[in-house]
């Protein structure tokens, strides 16, 4: 009996292990900079530069007139800026919310058409997915620089922190369950204390990312979807007000650090 009780405390609480050791965090560290020369989230970059400037949907239009917040077709920088609010949606959108209005209101593409599958599979690649590869590449090397000036910028910050802490669900996690202390870990992969600017910095500005063990490119959404997964939460409503909001408040943290996505992860 007892055995099953820490077998299910195990499965439960993974992210509340003992700190890792030096020589772990070394090991993991060594290994992301033997494959950090010629990262394969290239090619999903090429791919996303492909789709952004070929005609499609039912309009036969391209993206280059989409205005991800520095003007149409603008894609330098525009990353390191967002979440950011929108005059023409009257809203705040993230990279992806935005890519589906432009996608919808530019191309005439349906929004369900692209989110019953947004993001990618081993034997289907998702072209959101690649948009967004693309568009992170172009602000890599550039300081992050979210606004919270607009009454629905710092109001988003300020829900995006709520639901950071919000514990529910089976387990009573929340988000700062596994990222808001200093030392903690999901077996061998070290979990950012996301409270903390140097925290917020470090991870969020390594996201998107190529992950290694699955051999694909990882949208920020599809991050914040394995989180809630993880904590046993539905999975949000891809682009919801939910997600641009705890965007926002990880976004917004880690302001000031060098943008430094697509990354490798394990």
């Amino acid at each position: 009996m007892y055995t099953r009780i820490i077998l299910t405390l195990a499965l439960a609480i993974p992210c509340l292990g003992f700190a890792s050791d030096d020589k772990s965090a070394d090991e993991i560290a060594k290994y992301r900079e033997m494959v950090s020369d010629g990262n394969p989230a290239e090619l999903d970059e090429m791919r996303g530069e492909e789709l952004w400037k070929t005609a499609a949907g039912t309009k036969n239009a391209s993206l280059e007139k989409c205005d991800l917040g520095k003007g149409a077709g603008m894609v330098k920088g525009a990353y390191a800026e967002l979440p950011r609010y929108f005059a023409d949606t009257k809203r705040v959108q993230d990279l992806e919310s935005r890519l589906l209005t432009c996608m919808t209101t530019l191309q005439g593409i349906p929004e369900a058409d692209i989110t019953r599958k947004p993001f990618s599979t081993t034997s289907e690649k998702s072209n959101i997915e690649g948009l967004v590869a693309y568009v992170v590449g172009q602000s890599k090397g550039m300081k992050m620089a979210v606004a919270l000036k607009h009454p629905k910028e710092k109001a988003a910050y300020e829900i995006g922190k709520r639901i950071f802490f919000y514990r529910a669900g089976p387990y009573d996690f929340s988000c700062a369950t596994c990222h808001s202390e200093n030392g903690r870990r999901i077996r061998l992969q070290d979990l950012p204390n996301l409270t903390t600017n140097i925290g917020a910095q470090r991870a969020y500005t390594t996201w998107p990312a190529y992950r290694v063990s699955q051999g694909l490119f990882r949208s920020f959404q599809w991050r914040i979807n394995d989180c809630f997964r993880q904590q046993r939460f539905p999975e949000p409503v891809f682009g919801s007000e939910l997600t641009v909001a705890l965007t926002m408040f990880l976004a917004a943290n880690a302001n000031d650090a060098v943008y430094d996505g697509p990354a490798i992860k394990r």
